[in-house]
């Protein structure tokens, strides 16, 4: 992590006192955004964990959500080797684009974990909206039980289509079960990113 007193190591001299800063979500890799920080606003990033830039088109301090409160808390900030550009690892909370995209670069051919980050957060508003009737708002209301049911059975039929070795079915099948596995997470309240941890401790 970068700290206050080695704001002055940074090579401010290349881009007029400024410095590129690149936001990376520190959950699905995602990269959301590209800004530039001068020493007053990094100083202020650093002491209030949320991204601050200096705007050039407005010529001045802009925190990333001062307007819409979708702020970005800073985890990490991390120099590059010439100490001239920086990766700032961030939790974003809510879109980051202006466009009310989740990133304002756009890359929809790209599958990765943001995509079930995605979804977790709209099967938390399945889950918190009472007055939906879709499937997966019933199946909230109707609790943990049926829940695990459906993933009982859900994966029952997987084990068939994989005996028959139906490849579609397959794939078919363990969507089905992942999509009530993440159901469940979110009506217990786990996260997706919190499996993604004990495999990779499982891994080490």
């Amino acid at each position: 992590m970068l700290t206050i007193n080695q704001i002055s190591e940074l090579n401010w001299k290349k881009v007029n006192q400024l410095i590129p800063i690149i936001v990376q979500d520190i959950s699905s890799n995602e990269i959301l955004m590209h800004g530039y920080v001068n020493q007053e606003s990094l100083l202020i990033t650093l002491k209030k964990k949320k991204i601050t830039f200096f705007s050039r088109t407005k010529n001045r301090l802009w925190t990333k959500g001062e307007t819409s409160k979708n702020y970005l808390k800073v985890i990490n900030i991390i120099p590059d080797c010439d100490k001239d550009s920086l990766l700032a690892l961030v939790q974003p909370i809510g879109n980051t684009c202006h466009l009310n995209n989740k990133s304002c670069f756009q890359n929809k051919k790209n599958i990765n974990i943001s995509f079930i980050l995605e979804l977790e957060r709209i099967l938390k508003n399945y889950k918190n909206n009472n007055n939906n009737t879709s499937y997966t708002s019933n199946l909230y209301k109707k609790g943990i039980n049926k829940i695990s049911q459906k993933i009982g059975e859900e994966a029952v039929e997987l084990v068939i289509a994989a005996v028959n070795q139906d490849k579609k079915n397959v794939f078919e099948e363990c969507a089905d079960l992942m999509y009530h596995i993440l159901v469940l997470f979110s009506y217990i309240d786990i996260k997706f990113i919190d499996l993604i941890k004990v495999l990779k401790k499982r891994n080490t």
